[in-house]
């Protein structure tokens, strides 16, 4: 989209400066590129809409806290901002293990998808059938995601559904790109063997 900020099309070290030299409108902008991300990663670990607003929330305080410690030799902003995100929920996962409660798997699909009906005749784009069968897929995906250990769930999402290439895994994760490649091979895996088993009982 045209009017759409791309987070790796800016100098990201010249914005995070700006943000530490009080400048509000350099972190509305930050906010604004990395938010849909950050978000979506917290939905698909959380799978509660509820939380994952939370979650997202506590991560940019974070962000804001920690931005002395951003480092371009390290990295890019956007694995530092998913390795903060990350962080936060491994600590959250943990302090809510026994009391967590993933909600309804409705609550967090963005529903802008659905079309007026004068916008339906004029678009050329998926059918209301195609629409509503997408997102059921979405809604069996995070419902088998939910059921797959934590260390394969998040390699599982960071490369599948947040799209980041093994380095960068590696680097937010802490290991070896190999051991990467073995989580996300066994994520799968475990993952299609759940969705199978659920569409066996939907039938």
């Amino acid at each position: 989209m045209r009017g759409e900020v791309r987070p790796l099309e800016v100098d990201w070290s010249q914005t995070v400066r700006r943000c530490m030299d009080g400048d509000s409108g350099a972190w509305s902008e930050l906010v604004r590129a990395h938010h849909r991300r950050v978000y979506g990663l917290c939905y698909r670990f959380t799978g509660s809409a509820a939380d994952a607003e939370d979650l997202t929330q506590d991560v940019f305080l974070k962000i804001y806290s920690n931005l002395a410690s951003f480092d371009t030799a390290r990295g890019s902003l956007q694995v530092w901002i998913t390795t903060m995100t990350r962080n936060l929920l491994v600590d959250n996962f943990r302090r809510t293990k026994n009391q967590r409660n993933t909600g309804s798997l409705d609550d967090g699909w963005d529903q802008t998808e659905e079309m007026k009906p004068i916008d339906r005749l004029m678009s050329h784009g998926p059918s209301p059938h195609e629409i509503a069968a997408k997102k059921e897929l979405e809604k069996m995906v995070q419902a088998a995601l939910a059921h797959v250990s934590v260390e394969l769930r998040e390699a599982v999402i960071l490369r599948d559904l947040q799209d980041m290439d093994y380095k960068e895994i590696a680097q937010i994760l802490g290991i070896p790109e190999g051991t990467v490649k073995s989580r996300i091979s066994r994520g799968r895996a475990e993952l299609a063997r759940l969705l199978e088993r659920n569409q066996r009982e939907v039938m």
